[in-house]
């Protein structure tokens, strides 16, 4: 954690950012109507990149921690709001298994990231 000195340097941040930039692609078709799903996909794939970051900025390892099992919480919640896109004919199967895929790779180095940082003696940035 020491050569990171900003969120925006945690390739989960930018993946979570990326995911997060897809659904906003996909808001273009007939899921633009779905209000209700299209709020909640926003949500969730807004949380998990906030969440990180609101991690990394505080100041312990157990708050980071913390938060990026929030973002791991969000990131499948995510992932099954799009199983409902692919359901409902939002999304073609295709799209739906590119996005799950990238989904999938995110919560496993989300995974990594919260297992080495209990294992790490990170204690927080210094203010």
């Amino acid at each position: 954690m020491a050569t990171i000195e900003k969120f925006e340097d945690m390739e989960v941040w930018r993946l979570a950012r990326e995911q997060a930039q897809s659904f906003f692609a996909l808001c273009s078709g007939s899921l633009r109507s779905d209000f209700e799903l299209r709020n909640q996909m926003n949500a969730s794939s807004g949380s998990v990149m906030d969440c990180i970051a609101e991690g990394f900025e505080r100041s312990g390892r157990s708050e980071l921690k913390n938060f990026l099992v929030m973002a791991k919480g969000s990131n499948g919640e995510y992932r099954s709001q799009l199983c409902r896109a692919a359901d409902r004919d939002h999304i073609s199967n295709q799209m739906f298994a590119e996005l799950c895929m990238k989904n999938q790779v995110l919560g496993r180095k989300l995974m990594a990231l919260i297992r080495y940082t209990q294992k790490s003696k990170y204690n927080g940035q210094c203010r």
